[in-house]
């Protein structure tokens, strides 16, 4: 294990679900952290929480957050470098911004298609190429949240499955462009998560899921890494299935 040596980040998809697990997990090791999601009400109650936080665990880190959806990529650089100016640099993105709809190839249509095709791949391409100046200067780290669905197929999942098969390509591309740089490279499968992803709600029923807060720390885990060794994919599911009964 060695000691983390990110000073600041930025994470995508930040207010709520596995990206607001995340920035929490970063914030309370006392990185410097910016959100970015769509939804400026929801971007601005995830940041007084991660303020608070801060304060009552006397971290000096700061919060920023950005009202920004990742296929504007003229505002999602804007806000990329704004938050590296403030921070003095941006050594980790976390690109986790994603979309779900699940539906038969039948019944899609092709705003749907679009929807999940455009902001689980383009609105990576923006993240990075937004973030890329800043960890190529800090030397720094990028992290994208991809799925087991971008390995296992099911009947539904032709645009999410396309998209997360996709995603892990790249980032193994990624990966190869970039290490000649310094930057390391990771995507992260998680399998289901109790997050409410999709608009569901997150029920009692879903207590076999894994926890938010695990895939959080599995980043703490990955920044604590020997900067010999990279994992550059992590695969992670539930350690039970689904009660049948």
């Amino acid at each position: 294990m060695s000691e983390i040596t990110i000073k600041s980040a930025f994470v995508t998809g930040g207010s709520k679900g596995i990206g607001y697990a995340i920035a929490e997990a970063l914030l309370k090791r006392g990185i410097y952290v910016a959100i970015s999601a769509r939804n400026a009400g929801e971007v601005e109650a995830a940041v007084q929480k991660l303020s608070s936080l801060a304060h009552s665990s006397q971290s000096s880190a700061q919060v920023k957050g950005y009202a920004v959806n990742v296929l504007d990529a003229p505002g999602l650089h804007k806000a990329v470098n704004d938050a590296a100016s403030s921070f003095g640099g941006l050594g980790l993105l976390v690109a986790n911004a994603g979309a779900g709809i699940m539906a038969s190839i039948v019944d899609m249509t092709l705003e749907q298609w679009n929807t999940v095709i455009e902001t689980n791949l383009t609105g990576v391409f923006n993240s990075v190429k937004a973030a890329l100046p800043h960890l190529e200067a800090s030397k720094g780290y990028l992290m994208t949240i991809s799925s087991l669905a971008g390995k296992n197929a099911f009947a539904g999942g032709a645009a999410y499955n396309a998209s997360k098969f996709g995603l892990n390509g790249m980032s193994e591309a990624m990966m190869l462009d970039l290490r000649p740089k310094g930057i390391k490279v990771s995507y992260i499968m998680p399998g289901s998560v109790a997050t409410g992803f999709g608009g569901q709600a997150v029920t009692e029923a879903d207590d076999w899921k894994i926890d938010p807060a695990d895939l959080a720390q599995l980043v703490i885990d990955l920044l604590e890494m020997s900067p010999r060794t990279l994992p550059s994919r992590v695969e992670v599911r539930p350690s039970q299935t689904k009660s049948r009964g």
